[in-house]
Parts: structure tokens; sequence; C-alpha cells
């Protein structure tokens, strides 16, 4: 029996995946759940298993653009599993060497086509700006094809007499493209902005230095400072609604609760998974899903469903050492907050000038829906919340607001 296998929906409204790896090759005898593919959608990368055992025929290429439904490989479910594949690929006999007839390379004759280029190859080189003449025609006696035309680099200048100057040509996958159509149309179709203000962590310092081990002994998750800020995000959320809100054509739609979207690096990019209703979690509720969202993210195992919403993002470029930066706002979102890295200043502290460990923090608004009063007032807060956490992220009860 020949089994047609279709990509099946990855989620809402989306309708088109790219094959991105093929994990098999045609003609293998794969099992039943086996990864046989990787599929990017705009939103996340997936595996495709597979729905029977059997051999394998492939019917896309790596690249290929497949809508939703549509066959992408057969299995012979009738077909037996090889035996003794392994063994029967070892021969106790020599190996033959062919000998290779030698071959004379015969110059090509050079004929008015040579050199010339087709009209497709002609429009692709204008494009470039690159000049027919230093591009090497594999056509019919040396014609420019378009596939010469699309594979030519740029001139870049004297070659060197050393040292590598390659380059690589290597298609963007779906969800890079995507990422990217994104990030564009936030720029034109929003009225961004940002505003700025810095931190003094050392209380926070403080905290996690008394208790982070008895945390990390009672919970196996790590005291960071991501549970701070998402509950200081929560608070300062609360206080300011419109920054919790989106645009819908001609409407505001405003949120009684706080999913927060917090931006990971993964094996495929950027994620960007959602703690849901982070206005119920404690720190050890907020550790625990970062860290799950996090791991999961690692593997490739995050799903559509979880990076699916989100009222407010919140992106940590310090670990990567970036001292500040304008984040970029994850639509349909409002806002998005910038985590940076921490670095020791001199601060005024009482009268007298201190070294503290100091974070600077951004947040980007949609100007359009938010006005300057709810953007200062909303970092005004989280900044407040940061430095005195005790009093207002814990009700001045350390070990109950840690569970301890």
């Amino acid at each position: 029996m020949i089994l047609e296998m279709k990509v099946p929906s990855p989620g809402e409204s989306i309708t088109e995946v790219e094959i991105a790896t093929w994990l098999v090759e045609d003609g293998d005898y794969v099992e039943k759940d086996q990864p046989i593919a990787e599929v990017d959608s705009d939103k996340a990368t997936l595996e495709l298993p597979a729905e029977e055992s059997g051999i394998i025929t492939l019917k896309a290429e790596e690249g290929d653009a497949v809508a939703v439904g549509e066959v992408v490989c057969l299995i012979d479910t009738s077909a037996e599993k090889p035996v003794g594949s392994e063994q029967s690929s070892v021969s106790s006999e020599a190996p033959k060497v062919e000998k290779k007839a030698e071959v004379k390379e015969v110059p090509k004759a050079t004929t008015y086509a040579t050199g010339t280029a087709s009209p497709a190859a002609k429009k692709v080189l204008a494009e470039k700006g690159i000049d027919a003449a230093s591009v090497s025609g594999t056509g019919k006696a040396g014609r420019i094809t378009k596939d010469d035309a699309v594979n030519a680099v740029p001139s870049m200048g004297t070659q060197p007499s050393n040292g590598s100057r390659g380059t690589e040509r290597k298609k963007m996958s779906m969800l890079r493209r995507k990422v990217a159509e994104r990030l564009v149309a936030v720029k034109s179709e929003t009225a961004m902005l940002t505003t700025f203000n810095e931190v003094n962590m050392q209380p926070i310092f403080d905290l996690r230095s008394q208790y982070k081990e008895d945390f990390k002994a009672k919970h196996g998750v790590g005291l960071g400072f991501m549970s701070f800020f998402t509950l200081a995000i929560v608070r300062a959320l609360k206080m300011y609604p419109d920054v919790n809100s989106m645009i819908d054509g001609d409407f505001q739609i405003k949120h009684d609760f706080q999913d927060i979207s917090i931006a990971v690096s993964g094996p495929k990019g950027l994620m960007v998974p959602v703690i849901r209703n982070a206005e119920n979690l404690s720190f050890r509720g907020v550790e625990s899903e970062v860290k799950r969202l996090a791991l999961r993210a690692r593997d490739g195992q995050i799903t559509i469903d979880e990076m699916t919403g989100g009222t407010f993002t919140v992106t940590n470029g310090g670990i990567f050492g970036s001292m500040l930066s304008t984040p970029i706002i994850n639509p349909p979102q409002s806002g998005i907050l910038g985590m940076h890295n921490i670095v020791n200043r001199p601060m005024a502290v009482n009268g007298q000038v201190v070294i503290q460990p100091i974070m600077y923090v951004a947040l980007s608004y949609d100007h359009r829906i938010i006005d300057g009063r709810e953007s200062v007032g909303f970092l005004v807060a989280v900044k407040e919340a940061l430095e005195n956490p005790v009093e207002l992220l814990m009700d001045n009860d350390i070990k109950k607001a840690l569970e301890m």
C-alpha cells in the first residue's frame, strides 16, 4: 500500500511551509513516528514524523515551499524492512579499483556567443551592476546563462595575492524571512518611539546573594533577574493599562491579564515564547516557566501555540554584552522592554558618589496609542520596583514571596 504523506496544518492562519531539511534520503526505510523532515513555517520550525513504516519516496526538495495538505512524500507500507543491510555493505574482498582512461582536456571553441549574456542574464547582471565581461559563461559555446548571472558576485576590488575571499549564497529560512518582513512592517506601520532609564541593581544583587542557594535547593531553579523584571513589568502594566493594549483598526483593545513574551535565542533564530497569566505567578512560578520555555526553544521543541499571543514583550540583549539598544515592538503589541548588561558605574547615593551595578533599560512603544506620560510613567514604575523589590514586589515578606 502506498501512503501519501501530506503537510499537516502547523497552526491557525498558516497556509504554507518550507522544507528546511530532509532527515532521510529517497529510498530509505523509515519507522513509524521517526522524524523525516524539518519544516519551517513563518512562526516556527517543526519536525515532520513518518505516519507509517516503509520505504520512502520524496516528492519535494529542500527549500521548496509547499501548501498545507500537499503531498511531500510517499511511503510504501508493504515494503519489508531490509535485513542485514549493514553486514552486506561490508565485503571481505579487497575493493576493486577501476582504471579511468586519461582524458585530455579539449579547448573550448570560441564563437560569437562566447561571453554574450542571454536576455534574462542581461537583466540580472544589470540589477547587480555587474559587467558581463567579468562573468564566465557555462552555456553553449561560453554563452552567459541566467544561472551564471544569478550566481555572479560583484567584484570586491583588486584580488589580493593571498587570503580567503570566499562568499556563500544561502536562502534564508521562511521563519527568518517572516521575521525580517515583520520588523520592516513595524518600522513603517507604527509610530515607534523609545524612552530610556537606568536601574540600580544593587538591591536585587543583595537579595540574590542571600537567598539564591536556598531558593535553588528548594525549587530546583535559580533565582535570576527575569522573575524580578517580569513581576515589575506586571505591576507597571496594571498601573498603565495603555501599555498593555493593542490597536485593531479604529479600536483600542485593553487586556485585563498580562501575558509576557520573552525573547530567547534558539537554534533557528529568535523565538518569543509567552508566559501566560504572569500576574498569577510567584518568583518560583516565573523562573520555572522561563526555564521550561527556554529549554524547549533551545531544543527546537517550542510549538506555535506557545509563541502565539502575548500582551507585552521583554528582551535581554545584556546576555550578549549590549549596553543600550532600541528594541523593536513585537506586533500587534504596543510595547517592549529592553534589558541590557550590568556595569559598575559611579552613582550618587544619599549625597555620596559610590560604585553601583547599573543597568540601562529601554521601552519602545507605539506612540499612536501610548502617550509620553504613560510610557515614561511605566518605565519609572519598573525602575522603582526593581530598586525597592522587598516593598513593591515582595510585600515586605521576603521568605513568603520566595516560598522559603
